[in-house]
């Protein structure tokens, strides 16, 4: 579908404001409606923006209406869609900005509804399934029409699977996320456990049909964390070609998914700046919770993730905490990038707690309401993150997880506790290796509090605590932080240290004395004691 289609559909009454052809020409992706006045981030290539553009007020300059159209240029947009409610008309200062951009414009009248744009674009596109030429398909004429009326009605991802394998005698068949969860299933496929599902995915590559069972991609781009596999446990008599169709009409289903999930990260984002505030109104973060589909009373819990630094992490951190988040039946949850880096969300872990709200359409949601006490939540975070960790070889994600905030001011100590969880968690998994996931209540120790600790605030603790001994470049240095180290260990008892070290007491009396010069401390004193050996902890 193209952008000048929609000027041809009289339902809608869309007028052309400003658009030469060849950007009525291009070809739409998908649709993102936001009234942000930096939508870039949320935007993809090729969608159209539908905005009421209450962003924008007319005792605004044009600067404010130039910074939106050029984020949606930078964003590869296909066009704005404007709404005229808001201000009655669309502001010349916004038609004269698109023409600077090189953005269509196009007013969308008080009677036409944003959804009914919506779904005129995806039933357009979800249409095209069906009005192929039919010598391009292996699935009969009758199933591919079907189906796409399936898709273009909502179908639930069961009825659509059962419906896709009804011709080949209805065999057992799934179609699995990356981590093993079961997104859906036939009648004849038994319960499948998210660990064994994950498993087989493991074995079946390289994902081509065998004689056993057949698994295959869903959407061949999807990342590693957000990809689907159509799983058939037993043998199948069906050309490939067919199968692999099969692959196709879910693939179109998950994008439609991606757009709704994609939509409701904006008040996600926007509820997760609230949060990182620390003081908002006392409005503000109950509306956005509200915003997001989420109740307006606590508990919730806060994790937050990192896949890196790499470009393109802080959407991967977001997508596989998307993914880990739904095998949580009952819990309500929104998940966004972090504007610091990485991606978090907030949990509210009492779902299936009498007065919790019904989540707002397409609103990321897990399952059917359960109850369940926010350690529990934390447990089975724990257990799957190995499998999330499976998913891709090159990556190692970490995460950091809050206790829980009794109501909505609490959100940002929840957000902090979760960000200084994961900095511990990277510090130790960096350590060895090892993807790791951290909850503040795992920080029991002098050395797991400390991991949470920015590393140049720990380094210049080091370096103040220790004096002249944090140089490790003297070896007369290095033998005093060996002694001390060992003294602190064995409870500053000289005898026991003498020991570990092969050395005579009073030689232990004399390092130690150097120790006390060098730095200044006491150690007959506790407090001292700590502050050294938190120092060797921070080298």
């Amino acid at each position: 579908m193209h952008v000048e289609d929609l000027l041809r559909l009289e339902p809608l009454d869309l007028t052309l404001l400003w658009g030469s052809p060849p950007l009525l020409a291009r070809e739409i992706s998908g649709v993102t409606a936001t009234d942000l006045e930096d939508p870039g981030r949320f935007l993809q290539r090729g969608e159209i923006v539908l905005s009421g553009l209450v962003w924008w007020s007319a005792a605004d300059e044009g600067a404010k209406a130039d910074r939106f159209v050029a984020a949606l240029r930078d964003a590869g947009a296909a066009a704005l869609l404007a709404g005229e409610e808001t201000h009655g008309t669309v502001p010349e200062v916004l038609v004269d900005a698109c023409r600077r951009h090189g953005i269509a414009l196009l007013s969308v009248p008080v009677h036409t509804s944003f959804r009914a744009i919506t779904d005129t674009v995806y039933l357009r596109q979800w249409g095209d399934l069906s009005r192929r030429p039919a010598d391009h398909y292996a699935l009969p004429e009758n199933v591919r029409g079907e189906l796409s009326r399936l898709l273009a009605d909502g179908a639930d991802p069961d009825t659509l699977l059962t419906r896709a394998v009804a011709h080949l005698g209805a065999p057992p068949c799934y179609v699995l996320s990356a981590t093993g969860r079961t997104v859906a299933r036939t009648p004849a496929a038994p319960p499948l456990p998210a660990r064994q599902a994950a498993r087989r995915l493991k074995a079946a590559a390289p994902f081509a049909a065998a004689p056993a069972s057949t698994t295959l991609r869903v959407d061949p781009d999807a990342s590693p964390y957000g990809q689907w596999y159509l799983h058939l446990p037993g043998p199948v008599d069906a050309p490939p070609r067919m199968l692999h169709e099969i692959a196709e009409v879910f693939a179109q289903y998950r994008q439609g998914l991606l757009r709704r999930r994609a939509a409701a990260r904006v008040p996600a984002a926007e509820l997760l700046d609230l949060a990182a505030a620390p003081r908002p109104g006392p409005a503000l973060l109950p509306a956005a919770l509200r915003a997001c589909g989420l109740p307006d009373h606590g508990p919730y819990t806060v994790i937050a993730v990192s896949m890196g630094a790499e470009e393109g992490a802080a959407e991967a951190g977001a997508e596989a905490l998307d993914e880990l988040l739904r095998h949580l039946p009952g819990r309500r949850f929104a998940t966004a990038r972090l504007a610091t880096g990485g991606a978090a969300a907030v949990i509210a872990t009492d779902s299936g707690a009498p007065g919790a709200e019904t989540p707002v359409p397409g609103a990321p949601c897990a399952g059917a309401p359960g109850a369940g006490a926010p350690g529990a939540v934390v447990a089975t975070l724990k257990g799957l993150w190995p499998t999330l960790d499976a998913c891709d070889d090159a990556t190692l994600p970490y995460g950091g997880i809050s206790t829980p905030a009794a109501g909505p001011q609490e959100l940002n100590g929840a957000l902090e506790q979760a960000r200084y969880a994961l900095t511990a968690a990277v510090r130790a998994g960096s350590a060895d290796g090892t993807a790791q996931l951290t909850a503040v209540e795992d920080l029991t120790t002098l050395d797991a509090l400390l991991a949470g600790i920015p590393a140049d605030v720990r380094t210049a603790f080091g370096v103040h605590a220790l004096g002249p001994l944090a140089d490790g470049t003297n070896p007369s240095h290095r033998m005093l932080l060996e002694t001390l180290d060992t003294f602190l260990a064995h409870n500053g008892s000289w005898a026991r240290t003498a020991e570990a070290l092969h050395l005579h007491v009073n030689t232990v009396h004399y390092r130690i004395g150097r120790v006390e010069l060098l730095t200044g401390r006491d150690l007959a004193r506790l407090d001292h004691k700590l502050d050294l050996k938190a120092a060797l902890l921070c080298r």
